[in-house]
């Protein structure tokens, strides 16, 4: 048998950001402290809410409400892995808008100091799967997450 060509359906799409914030501060913003987010950036999350488990825990489940190209939308998100030493954490999308046009979307962030410095890096990852040819790629939701993270920087800045 043959190797099939791989979809075009299927994607993936990073970007870095530096941020000023120490690593650990904004890792645990997105494991532990996750419904402090609609705080440090409104304009873009509503809310956030645990649907079930603990916070930053494996498997828990996190209803996030926000605003994406000015239309409101819902995520539901399930912890897949979590990983402290690496400040690493990943969310695959279960419910919402985006599974309109993902057959999957899974989001990784990892946060890492920086090298000789302060501050620190952060990885945003997507990995996905579209629903058909006609879906574009999530290249869109790259600038709403880096605003975010400058704002969730700037919000943990704020609190030294």
């Amino acid at each position: 048998m043959e190797d099939m060509p791989e979809s075009s359906l299927v994607g993936e799409v990073e970007v870095e950001v530096k941020i000023k914030a120490p690593a650990e501060k904004f890792y645990e913003m997105y494991t532990g402290k996750a419904h402090h987010v609609a705080e440090a950036t409104p304009q873009n999350v509503q809310a956030c809410d645990l649907h079930d488990g603990d916070w930053g825990t494996l498997d828990s489940v996190i209803v996030w409400n926000y605003v994406h190209d000015g239309q409101a939308k819902v995520a539901k998100e399930r912890i897949e892995l979590v990983e402290p030493e690496k400040k690493l954490v990943k969310f695959r999308v279960i419910e919402g808008d985006l599974m309109d046009d993902f057959k999957s979307f899974l989001i990784t962030i990892q946060v890492t100091p920086e090298q000789g410095g302060l501050g620190s890096v952060v990885k945003l990852h997507f990995d996905y799967e579209k629903i058909d040819e006609n879906v574009v790629h999530p290249e869109t939701l790259l600038p709403f997450f880096v605003q975010m993270i400058k704002e969730i920087d700037q919000h943990l800045m704020s609190e030294e």
